[in-house]
């Protein structure tokens, strides 16, 4: 019963952590209180890019002839899409399991509570109590669909993510209330799929955190694509005792009713700090959540939170290198501060959205003199014979040193090229740099060369 670490919480940030404990010699236990592999790879990141797989597969299918093919007429059942991404989360989770029994990390199931004295109570799905002992605590509880006093979700017709996930059949109309990415990737999947979307968004531009140029060309596509978006709106109020749901939308004009069968809230997360014990233990929080140092050990010695719970990017692949650093330095490895400004951010709709650095707002408000390249994937000749040519890539750099102060996409397959822009600004690559190294001919990666090149005046394709 007594561990080097106990790790709480087993999503990408508390497995991760757990296994690289592992690595280092330490004693770990981890504690679940549901299924291993956490909101990201049950409720989150994993089951929703299935969907989009399945969503993108069923427009490839009803647009064959743009490929020279023959007309197919495409059709689906719902509730076979839904199986397959559980499917999807399910395989996932039972590799996490794997790698738990491959590390010889002790996995406890149910529901844990931070005690003093560096020690945890587990109550099981029985009731019954366990205490357990660690040198080192690491809380990594995550975050949940967060709740707006005026869009309480019953599960039925205001749900969250996670309902949005296993809807029994597919609604013919749906509400999104906020655009960021899990907004977004749910209104791209259930539209492609058929069902009439409209996104409210209390924001001058969908995807707000991002680069203005890129909203925007998000908007103009995903309204092409048959998604109504309404900006600068706010649902003031909802009303279920009806056969659907009736929202009251307040808009610069005045108010409106919007009326669909499902109203999806996607206005952020909060942190799940509650009845973990934090009060007891003297553990300060913040604004909802738990305040850290540089290397997350909480106000209470012996105690560290990562992920969602503290005042970080809320991003599974954040929380990992969170886990990972608060354990290396636990073990006295020398250790490197997390860069917070170089942390990619994707949304996987279709177009895709992926961006690193400061946008070009940013980069001027902060004084910078810059150099701005854009390159279209009209001009791609990769993208041309994929068939998707619709998104550019946009880089900034600073003008006096070159250095990539930002790199923003939209298009198809971006989320997998960021990570480029990510590696070469933690190498302080300048501009030129990018351009002298050679892209293969032909990819779409070739673009992120080519809008550098634009921001110097040596632009080869437009």
């Amino acid at each position: 019963m007594n561990y080097d670490i106990i790790v709480i919480g087993s999503g990408p940030g508390g497995y991760v952590t757990a296994i690289r404990a592992a690595q280092l010699g330490f004693k770990t236990a981890i504690i679940e209180k549901e299924n291993l592999g956490g909101i990201c790879l049950n409720w989150g990141c994993i089951p929703t890019k299935a969907l989009l797989k399945s969503a993108q597969v069923f427009h490839y299918i009803n647009h064959a002839e743009d490929y020279g093919l023959n007309k197919v007429e495409g059709s689906f059942e719902f509730p076979n899409v839904i199986q397959r991404s559980r499917g999807v989360a399910n395989k996932m989770s039972k590799g996490i399991e794997f790698l738990m029994k491959k590390n010889k990390i002790d996995v406890i199931l149910g529901t844990a509570k931070v005690q003093k004295g560096k020690k945890v109570s587990v109550t099981d799905k029985d009731g019954k109590v366990t205490e357990y002992t660690g040198n080192h605590i690491i809380i990594a509880t995550g975050a949940r669909s967060r709740e707006l006093p005026n869009l309480p979700q019953d599960g039925k017709k205001v749900i969250g993510y996670r309902q949005a996930l296993s809807l029994p059949e597919q609604p013919k109309s749906m509400i999104v209330v906020g655009s960021g990415a899990i907004g977004v990737e749910f209104a791209d999947f259930y539209n492609t799929m058929g069902t009439k979307v409209t996104v409210v968004e209390f924001m001058p531009n969908i995807v707000p955190v991002e680069d203005e140029e890129i909203s925007k060309h998000l908007e103009k596509s995903l309204k092409k694509s048959g998604i109504e978006i309404m900006t600068n709106a706010s649902v003031e109020s909802v009303d279920t005792s009806g056969g659907g749901v009736k929202a009251t939308v307040k808009t610069a004009k005045g108010n409106i009713v919007l009326e669909a069968d499902i109203l999806l809230s996607a206005v952020g997360i909060a942190a799940n700090i509650e009845n973990i014990g934090l009060e007891e233990v003297g553990i300060q929080t913040d604004k909802g959540r738990v305040l850290v140092n540089e290397w997350y050990e909480t106000s209470v010695p012996g105690y560290y939170a990562i992920g969602d719970l503290i005042p970080t990017q809320a991003l599974a692949h954040v929380a990992s290198a969170e886990g990972i650093t608060c354990v290396e330095k636990i073990k006295g490895m020398h250790v490197e501060k997390i860069d917070y400004g170089n942390i990619p951010g994707c949304t996987y709709c279709h177009p895709e959205v992926a961006s690193v650095g400061l946008t070009e707002k940013q980069a001027k408000e902060k004084g910078y003199d810059i150099k701005v390249g854009k390159f279209p994937l009209s001009a791609s000749g990769k993208a041309t014979a994929n068939g998707n040519t619709d998104g550019f890539i946009k880089v900034i750099f600073d003008a006096k040193y070159g250095e990539w102060l930002g790199c923003h996409m939209i298009g198809e397959g971006v989320t997998d090229m960021v990570a480029e822009a990510v590696v070469a600004r933690k190498l302080e690559t300048t501009g030129h740099e990018i351009i002298k190294s050679i892209h293969p001919h032909p990819t779409v990666s070739e673009a992120i060369m080519e809008a550098a090149a634009a921001a110097y005046g040596e632009v080869i394709h437009i």
